[in-house]
């Protein structure tokens, strides 16, 4: 994994991030910015963004202007993300995969960025600055160099140069909560207990699996007879998997699901700067078990839950510590296991149950990178709190390389209580009863009695699960060819639907 990172960044923890207006206390001692001009509320920037987000659902750093981006980045933990260009090049969005930053020109620009910075920095103190008064970290696949800053001078000048493509603070986080009531999480959040109130939510399927109910709505069942996933590996980025749920462990192969591989991957990192460690790969939120389970449990005998593509192989990636990737550690772990996976061969699916309001840069060039080798990127459309209720498809469901999915009322196209919706949505999934609010099964932390989840974060499991289907039918396939047979088997194509994309998949056309 440190073949990926030369050191996953320091950044502080979500929780340490939130700051009154006047806490200042992260300013270096040493490194004063400059006295005559007033840093940015706190507040004022957090209503910049919110206001962004209401006006066209998308906000990005490059709209706030120098001494904006400078109070965040003070207000934060003040580590700067700066992507950069080599000499003649430009837009690279579309090839990240093809460059090689240790190329002797991608070399040179990182270098001219850290010495642009040390130059500004000398002539504000008027005396030389060391390798180590600038703590800097390369990243040794993507081009990005992070820094821990405090000055306004260094935001001026690096977003003047020609070979800077980006300048964000890496830690920065909105205080959404003023904006509607105290809470954090929903009902596709950190929280995975077996449901012992089951009745109706079933069928009792061979060899003795519980197939949750909306499966048959979606053809699932019957896609069963054509492709159960085998020979397909879905890479999911997520919180990680219990170690204590043996249907993701040692039985992952059980029952009529055989012949497979499981791996648990860990990319997030605790602590901060020089202090960081790897967390290890083991689920202590629920969210990323679940999620693995609604799209490769096993169809076990035991009265376990059955996943879509219960003879898919699994690689289970813990990226992130919760659902909203807004940390610096989580933006690091999942840029890092979006390299990972994009690098392996074998995987063809990442599912990505996860994201955060507005665009991180640093994890869009891992999109784009995994894009590049030819994965086929399912993420989650938003579930909402009371304080993103107002929002539309969050990222990085929002970017064209990946597939924006949400979830659905049975019966008729309202979303689930939850859910996002918007026109980027390109599926959705039915995934909550019209009565009840009830929701799909999947595995829980330990033991065989299911758990239920919700929120468009199921609906993208499904979605993976659905897709490895299919493409276990279709060996030979790529991406491309595998995307439009779902569109074509969804409910709405040829036409695309404002809210709801090409609408509810049906299994069972995609793999006839």
């Amino acid at each position: 994994m440190r073949k990926i990172l030369t050191v996953l960044l320091a950044s502080a923890l979500l929780w340490s991030c939130a700051q009154d207006d006047e806490d200042l206390s992260l300013i270096d001692e040493n490194v004063q910015p400059e006295q005559e001009i007033d840093i940015v509320p706190k507040s004022e920037i957090d209503a910049i963004i919110r206001s962004a987000l209401e006006e066209k659902n998308e906000f990005n750093w490059s709209e706030l202007n120098d001494v904006q981006l400078w109070s965040a980045l003070v207000h934060s933990d003040s580590i700067l993300t700066v992507g950069y260009l080599a000499s003649g090049e430009s837009n690279i969005n579309e090839r990240i995969t093809a460059i090689n930053v240790q190329d002797p020109n991608w070399v040179n620009s990182r270098i001219d960025i850290i010495e642009e910075t040390r130059a500004v920095l000398e002539r504000k103190r008027q005396q030389n600055i060391t390798d180590e008064e600038l703590p800097n970290f390369s990243h040794e696949v993507l081009p990005f160099v992070e820094m821990k800053v405090y000055d306004l001078e260094v935001i001026n000048r690096l977003r003047s140069l020609d070979n800077v493509r980006y300048v964000e603070p890496l830690s920065y986080q909105v205080d959404f909560q003023k904006y509607g009531e105290n809470e954090r999480y929903s009902d596709s959040g950190c929280s995975n207990d077996p449901n012992y109130n089951l009745s109706g939510l079933y069928t009792d399927i061979a060899p003795g699996a519980k197939m949750s109910w909306n499966y048959p709505q979606m053809g699932i069942d019957q896609a069963w007879n054509y492709s159960t996933g085998a020979g397909i590996t879905i890479g999911m980025i997520d919180t990680g998997l219990s170690p204590d749920q043996a249907k993701l462990g040692s039985q992952f192969n059980s029952g009529y699901s055989q012949n497979r591989t499981v791996e648990r991957i860990g990319t997030y990192q605790t602590g901060s700067w020089w202090w960081k460690k790897y967390d290890g790969p083991d689920d202590k939120c629920g969210h990323g078990t679940s999620m693995a389970g609604a799209a490769t449990a096993p169809r076990s005998n035991d009265g376990s839950a059955v996943g879509v593509a219960y003879n898919a192989n699994l690689v289970g990636v813990r990226g992130t510590s919760d659902v909203i990737v807004n940390g610096g550690n989580e933006k690091d772990g999942v840029t890092e296991a979006l390299v990972y996976l994009g690098n392996r061969s074998d995987v063809k699916i990442i599912s990505m149950s996860i994201g955060d309001v507005f665009n991180n840069s640093k994890v869009a060039d891992g999109i784009r990178y995994a894009y590049g080798r030819g994965k086929l990127i399912f993420a989650a459309a938003g579930t909402s709190t009371s304080w993103t209720n107002w929002y539309g498809v969050i990222f990085p469901a929002n970017m064209n390389e990946t597939v924006a999915v949400t979830g659905v009322k049975e019966g008729q196209y309202e979303r689930c209580n939850t859910c996002h919706s918007g026109s980027k949505v390109d599926f959705t999934v039915i995934m909550e009863k019209a009565g009840s609010d009830a929701h799909p099964l999947s595995v829980a932390m330990s033991g065989n009695q299911p758990s239920t989840v919700g929120g468009s974060s199921v609906a993208t499991a499904t979605t993976a699960g659905i897709a490895a289907l299919v493409w276990s039918k279709n060996p030979s396939w790529n991406r491309d060819q595998v995307l439009q047979k779902l569109r074509e088997s969804s409910d709405f194509y040829p036409n695309r639907n404002s809210q709801f994309g090409y609408g509810n998949l049906n299994a069972l056309t995609a793999v006839q």
